[in-house]
């Protein structure tokens, strides 16, 4: 099943798009795509009483598709994830998964646009694989960890590099400005991608593909990384856990490049559908 949230910023309506691309809308379902939703095997519910509707609304393909769930308690990510994307920046990949924050007002709609932010020089791109918790994990053992993934779901963790490497203190303050975290278009349930291990993932600015690559190349892959960042904290229902990116991010670049006001980003993975940003300028 593809969930999505459709309306304008705070107004979003939960949906699901079915096999014929139909966008349904699931208000009447009661339940919007939160932790409370997640945590009560709410895919599982919701296909249920899908089968039972006929008549439903629909939305329409020019209403703007907003991040296909509610505000996570935690958006976690994970740095250097991919060998080759340690390479391109010169380091060695971590013996532990790095893990930083970003804040949740960073979260938006899939084609919303990219607000530079003021005073920034370095605004640079990453696509990613992101999962959602479905049931809260604690201690969870690697073996049954991916029971806790609800689904799966495509981000672009946005990043000011000047703000992140160059201004001391930890990585959050260059990724966690407005616009910086772009979701969906829409959560596939877990049923829905057989291996995440297996996906292709990729971007382009102003049309030249940039980053290419496949989730195969990371460091410690999505099982791992549930089992990890439970021995340090609850992951609670709803939750967004961001996986890293595969090299061809800005920075890596020789001379770097970054993002201008006008450039066009498109990105894609491979069964979660693409999203395309335009950047502009802080007013």
């Amino acid at each position: 099943m593809k969930l999505i949230r459709v309306g304008q910023p705070g107004e979003e309506k939960p949906g699901v798009i079915r096999k014929d691309e139909t966008r349904v809308d699931v208000s009447a379902f009661g339940e919007d795509f939160g932790e409370t939703f997640f945590g009560s095997d709410g895919p599982a519910r919701l296909a249920q009483w899908l089968e039972a509707q006929s008549d439903l609304p629909t939305f329409g393909a020019e209403e703007r598709l907003g991040p296909p769930c509610a505000r996570p308690s935690k958006l976690i990510c994970i740095g250097l994830n991919y060998k080759k994307h340690a390479e391109e920046g010169g380091m060695e990949l971590p013996p532990e998964p790095v893990i930083f924050f970003k804040a949740t007002s960073a979260i938006v709609g899939p084609d919303d646009d990219v607000v530079i932010p003021r005073n920034s020089e370095k605004t640079d791109w990453e696509v990613e694989l992101a999962f959602v918790i479905g049931k809260t994990a604690s201690y969870v053992e690697e073996a049954n960890a991916l029971d806790h993934v609800a689904g799966y779901v495509l981000h672009n963790d946005y990043s000011e590099r000047a703000f992140q490497l160059e201004r001391a203190g930890q990585w959050v303050k260059g990724k966690s400005c407005d616009t910086f975290a772009p979701l969906g278009p829409y959560i596939a349930t877990s049923d829905e991608v057989a291996d995440p291990q297996a996906l292709d993932l990729w971007l382009k600015v102003n049309g030249e593909k940039l980053q290419d690559s496949n989730t195969a190349d990371m460091a410690f892959p999505v099982r791992h990384l549930v089992h990890y960042l439970s021995q340090f904290m609850t992951l609670l229902p709803g939750d967004v856990i961001s996986t890293g990116t595969p090299n061809g991010v800005g920075l890596g670049f020789d001379p770097p490049r970054f993002l201008q006001p006008g450039d066009q980003v498109e990105l894609g993975i491979t069964d979660l559908g693409v999203q395309r940003q335009t950047v502009v300028a802080c007013i």
